[in-house]
């Protein structure tokens, strides 16, 4: 897919001059500015402005792995297929005082102001002056006479213009590629919002499935207290060993080991929440809950081809592309001359009363043409400088668009698998959990070995922990799916888009 920007021909400007007394004069001076505005306009006609080079990609038709036909594309508020309100409370939180986000955003404005200040150079400029001033002379005169003083009173007002004819494009490539920057700022930001957003998901989930599996720890703490009471019973009886019971003992013991290093990361979460939402975490109650009241939404991947107008990286690097193809017509125009208009204008006079009389007004009008000769390979090396940069970010294009396919299949695969493996993990955990009871009604009996025991209860406490972390990975790989199809999909179309 390539994206090409139509330039505007840079046009000569025309200059009328100030009408001369006489008509040689007139005759003179119509003959040097159209000798001027001439040549200007045969050499800006063989200056010509860079489209947008071609990326030469080989968009797929598909993508590789399986998708849902019946899933529906995402929207704009693709958190709200989670059906979790906290999480869409804190997605709305985030959008509101993302810290990240709102340093995007001025930056956005800065861009903004830098275009302007960048285009300010296609104007003329106007200044205007208001001076007074008193002098008085010296008393003493030549040759040792003394003489009286002299007072003398000066007074003007003037208007001053400049303007530079931008015959080359120069001024104009640059407020091209200002304004491509500007429109880069503005993807930037896209691009820290979703990773703001794929991030509060991520982080609410790491809470839901931490607090799953501290439920998981306490109950497992309670059946591995079960089994060492009836240990402790065997012992007494007469059926048991101090082994048995030290055995059980060590399983309790690495049970409740587990509990203070998920409260730990509980609390991290919870922070980082408090972080990705502006708030400090003292202020941030979050109440989770569980991931088994987290629905898991299907999502549609649609095209490829679309995906190049969705992610906002790529429109990112397409905009930066474009700013250093603008960046190489104003590098190029520095090898021809700069030619100036200026002029002032106003009165002087040494009395108020006869400032603004038509004998105390005064003009000054003058052209002027700068024509770069040696400059010890500057220029030519900007201009080379300009070209590797428009090179390096047509890699980076290019680069970004095949790492977003990627992204998007190895989402895809992370799904499908996600899901199998929460399947197979299921069914590990209602065996384990059936011959856990089978054990341990068993050994209530006395009628198993210890070992036994001890194997499955084992085997059911990792069975449900890996549940729990099943369970997240499912949501994780969704979520990590909306952000490589770039979040809700909106139609953007600041600039015509061919597909190969």
């Amino acid at each position: 897919m390539t994206s090409r920007i139509a330039k505007e021909n840079h046009l000569p400007v025309t200059v009328p001059a100030p009408c001369p007394v006489t008509p040689q004069a007139r005759l003179r001076r119509f003959l040097r500015w159209g000798a001027v505005a001439g040549a200007a306009f045969v050499l800006s006609g063989c200056i010509l402005t860079s489209d947008l080079p071609n990326p030469a990609l080989d968009v797929p038709p598909a993508y590789q792995a399986p998708k849902d036909a019946r899933a529906p594309a995402p929207k704009l508020d693709w958190w709200r297929g989670f059906r979790s309100r906290e999480l869409t409370a804190l997605m709305e939180e985030a959008r509101a005082a993302n810290l990240d986000m709102a340093a995007a955003a001025a930056r956005i404005r800065q861009a903004d102001a830098q275009a302007r200040v960048t285009g300010a150079a296609l104007l003329p400029s106007l200044s205007g002056g208001l001076d007074a001033s008193r002098s008085q002379s010296s008393a003493s005169g030549g040759s040792g006479t003394v003489g009286g003083a002299r007072v003398r009173d000066s007074l003007s007002a003037s208007l001053a213009a400049s303007y530079q004819l931008d015959f080359w494009g120069q001024n104009r490539d640059a407020l091209l590629a200002a304004e491509e920057t500007a429109g880069a700022s503005r993807f930037d930001h896209d691009v820290v919002a979703l990773t703001a957003f794929a991030a509060v998901a991520t982080a609410y989930f790491q809470v839901l499935a931490t607090q799953d599996r501290i439920r998981i720890a306490s109950n497992n703490i309670a059946n591995a207290q079960r089994v060492l009471d009836a240990i402790r019973q065997r012992l007494q009886a007469g059926t048991g060993s101090d082994l048995d019971v030290a055995q059980q003992e060590s399983v309790l013991a690495n049970q409740k080991a587990a509990v203070p290093v998920l409260r730990q990361t509980l609390a991290q979460n919870r922070h980082a929440l408090a972080t990705l939402i502006g708030r400090p975490p003292e202020s941030t109650p979050v109440r989770g809950g569980s991931l088994s009241g987290v629905s898991a939404p299907r999502v549609s991947p649609g095209l490829p081809s679309e995906l190049l107008l969705q992610r906002p990286d790529i429109r990112r690097q397409e905009f930066l592309l474009a700013a250093a193809t603008a960046n190489i017509g104003s590098a190029r125009a520095q090898f021809f001359p700069n030619i100036t208009l200026t002029g002032q204008g106003g009165y002087q006079s040494v009395a108020l009363a006869a400032l603004f009389t038509p004998h105390a007004a005064f003009y000054t009008l003058a052209a002027g043409l700068t024509q770069p000769i040696f400059d010890g390979g500057r220029i030519l090396a900007n201009f080379e400088l300009t070209q590797a940069r428009q090179d390096e970010l047509l890699q980076t294009y290019r680069l970004t668009v095949v790492s977003a396919f990627a992204d998007v299949n190895t989402a895809l695969v992370a799904v499908r698998e996600s899901a199998e493996r929460l399947r197979l993990q299921r069914e590990v955990v209602a065996a384990s959990r059936r011959a856990f009871a089978l054990a341990e009604q068993q050994l209530r009996a006395g009628t198993v070995d210890i070992v036994t025991v001890l194997n499955t209860q084992l085997t059911l406490f990792q069975a449900e922990d890996a549940l729990a972390q099943a369970q997240l990975a499912r949501l994780l790989a969704i979520v990590s799916l909306y952000q490589a199809l770039g979040g809700g999909w909106e139609p953007i179309m600041e600039r015509p888009v061919d597909a190969l």
